[in-house]
C-alpha cells in the first residue's frame, strides 16, 4: 500500500464509533508528528449534519477530546474513491462500501483487521459493537476498544 495520506472511518450512523475513531486517530497522529494525514468519518446510513450523541461527547471529553463540533456525514462514492485507507466497524459496512465501489477492496478493512501480521483472529469478535442508545458505560467500553486499535494503527501509518 502506498503512503497513506487520508483515512476514512465508517460506521452506521456516524454519531458514535466512527466519530470516536476519527478524533482518537487525529489526536494520536498529532502526538506522533504525523498530522499530515487527513482523517474523516462517515456512516453508511447517516443523517448528515447531526451532532454526535450526548454519550459520545461525554466519554470523549473524559478522554480530553472535544467532538461536540463534529457533524455526521452520509458516505459518498467520492469519499470512498478519494480515501487511501477505509476502516470500518463491522462487516456490513465493508460489504456496503464494496457494493458501491468494488475497486475499494484493497484499501477497506475492519479496524481489528488492518495491519495485523497473519491477518485477523476470527476466534475473537471482529466487530466493534454500536453503543447507540445504550448507557455511558457501553460507550466507554467501545472507546477503550477503539483506543487500543487506534494506537496500533497510528504506529503503522
Amino acid at each position: 500500500m502506498a503512503k497513506i495520506r487520508s483515512v476514512l472511518f465508517v460506521c452506521t450512523g456516524n454519531s458514535c464509533r466512527s466519530i470516536m475513531a476519527e478524533a482518537l486517530l487525529r489526536k494520536r497522529l498529532k502526538e506522533l508528528g504525523k498530522d499530515y494525514v487527513d482523517i474523516r468519518s462517515a456512516g453508511i446510513r447517516a443523517l448528515s449534519g447531526m451532532a454526535p450523541t450526548e454519550n459520545t461527547v461525554t466519554v470523549m471529553k473524559e478522554e480530553g477530546v472535544d467532538v461536540s463540533g463534529l457533524k455526521s456525514k452520509d458516505i459518498t462514492n467520492d469519499m470512498i474513491r478519494n480515501s487511501d485507507l477505509i476502516l470500518v466497524m463491522e462487516r456490513l459496512h465493508k460489504v456496503e462500501i464494496l457494493r458501491r465501489v468494488p475497486e475499494a477492496s484493497s484499501k477497506t478493512y475492519l479496524i481489528k483487521e488492518f495491519g495485523k501480521a497473519g491477518g485477523i483472529d476470527y476466534s475473537e469478535e471482529t466487530a466493534i459493537d454500536d453503543p447507540i442508545g445504550k448507557a455511558a458505560e457501553d460507550y466507554r467500553k467501545t472507546l477503550n476498544i477503539l483506543k487500543k486499535e487506534i494506537e496500533r494503527i497510528a504506529e503503522s501509518l
